[in-house]
């Protein structure tokens, strides 16, 4: 009798633990919400390379799942699926996972039109869902986002006036919208770096309702009627209108290479995440740390030849020592200015930045100008496994089999 007795006691206090781990996702009916808001995106989404093919409706806890992250008291804090081939819709029950801090939907195929749900997320500081083929208008729900300090909509197909509910977000670094189709006059939105590059149809700053003060009115030319007048004023006539023609030729020069200097600048100060210097504002990318150029620069000694650690097919990694003491690696890299590079250095950034191991050195930041791109790491002080392999050799007094190398390689990568 005591031994059931304690049997019940133990399964009691099993049954209260499973409750506290999940009932703060299950709704009353006992069903995780969670799951159900993954689920719909799922359904709504084609997968042509299975990235989600562990997402289980029938999983009590999708912090397991690929491509998600979680608080540590299991609620879902981000959903990273960047580059993915992704096609279909986005389902609005994104807007259910209430807990949600980072959306990373970059560089797929999704179309359709942005879920005004999304603006329920009172804790999303992030949200990206640039180079797609989302339509419709930019939803004014995002200006309830009060948390929310980076936003790329770029390269999509959206239509419509920017929201004037964008200018109530005080912590905007970013706001990129370029390339797309949006209409009208801009509100006036306090972001650090504002891009709007790409949308023709866009009239300029909110001054006024008033968009045709921004384009110039087209210049009203005499009509042929001119030719039936006498000699002495037709003459007259043709001399106003050669002067107004040239006149007309020569404001256009001007208000072409005004226009053009005006957009070289703004295109100057716009470059992906390239602050200025003179602030200090740090720019984030979830946990990695935005670093300046003049910082890295001085803790390699100017990119001293004697700081080399070693030399790959993507450039060259230098070590370094940050003004607080700390010991890194910095990678510089070479043809960052290739076609699409700014986009694609950033997708490698964030891609770099979910993969987690214990095996794999965890990229900790990371600095992009005009000129240069460069990754920052932990500075690991054994060197590498081909110099750990011949220093093994060469205290042996002899070179290591080729069966021992290939254990020892693969020792050292996959150890558990």
């Amino acid at each position: 009798m005591e031994i059931k007795n304690l049997m019940l006691f133990r399964l009691g206090l099993l049954i209260l633990a499973l409750n506290g781990v999940s009932s703060a996702t299950l709704s009353p009916t006992g069903i995780n919400y969670e799951v159900v808001a993954l689920m719909a995106i799922k359904l709504n989404l084609r997968d042509p390379y299975n990235v989600l093919e562990n997402w289980d409706s029938n999983s009590v806890d999708p912090c397991s799942w690929r491509m998600v992250t979680c608080t540590a008291d299991g609620y879902v804090s981000a959903l990273g699926l960047p580059s993915q081939s992704l096609s279909g819709t986005l389902s609005t029950s994104i807007g259910n996972l209430s807990y949600l801090q980072s959306v990373l939907l970059q560089n797929n195929a999704i179309s359709g039109s942005i879920p005004a749900t999304i603006g329920k997320l009172e804790k999303l500081g992030t949200l990206d869902l640039s180079n797609n083929t989302f339509s419709g208008e930019i939803p004014a729900s995002l200006g309830d986002l009060k948390n929310l300090n980076y936003l790329r909509l770029n390269n999509n197909s959206l239509t419509g006036a920017c929201p004037e509910s964008l200018s109530k977000i005080g912590g905007l670094s970013l706001v990129d919208l370029s390339f797309n189709n949006l209409s009208g006059s801009l509100p006036k939105i306090s972001a650090r770096t504002f891009k709007v590059v790409g949308n023709p149809l866009i009239c300029g700053p909110k001054a006024s309702n008033n968009c045709s003060a921004f384009f110039p009115e087209p210049l009203s030319l005499p009509p042929d009627g001119l030719k039936a007048q006498s000699d002495s004023g037709s003459k007259g006539h043709h001399v106003a209108v050669a002067f107004g023609a040239s006149f007309g030729a020569a404001f256009f020069i001007i208000l072409f290479m005004g226009l053009l200097v005006w957009w070289r600048y703004r295109r100057n100060q716009q470059i992906f995440f390239d602050v200025n210097e003179q602030y200090v504002l740090e720019v984030c990318l979830g946990h990695l740390k935005r670093y300046t150029f003049k910082e890295l620069r001085a803790a390699t000694d100017r990119f001293n030849s004697k700081n080399i650690l070693g030399r790959g097919g993507f450039g060259i990694v230098y070590k370094g020592l940050l003004s607080d003491g700390t010991l890194v690696a910095v990678k510089r890299l070479k043809d960052y200015n290739i076609a699409g590079g700014e986009i694609q250095f950033q997708t490698e950034v964030e891609t770099i930045s979910l993969a987690v191991h214990r095996n794999l050195l965890r990229l900790s930041g990371f600095c992009t100008t005009e000129n240069e791109r460069l990754l920052v790491y932990p500075y690991m002080p054994n060197g590498s496994v081909a110099s750990r392999l011949r220093a093994m050799a060469g205290s042996n007094g002899a070179s290591l089999l080729l069966a021992e190398l290939l254990f020892l390689s693969h020792y050292n990568s996959h150890r558990e």
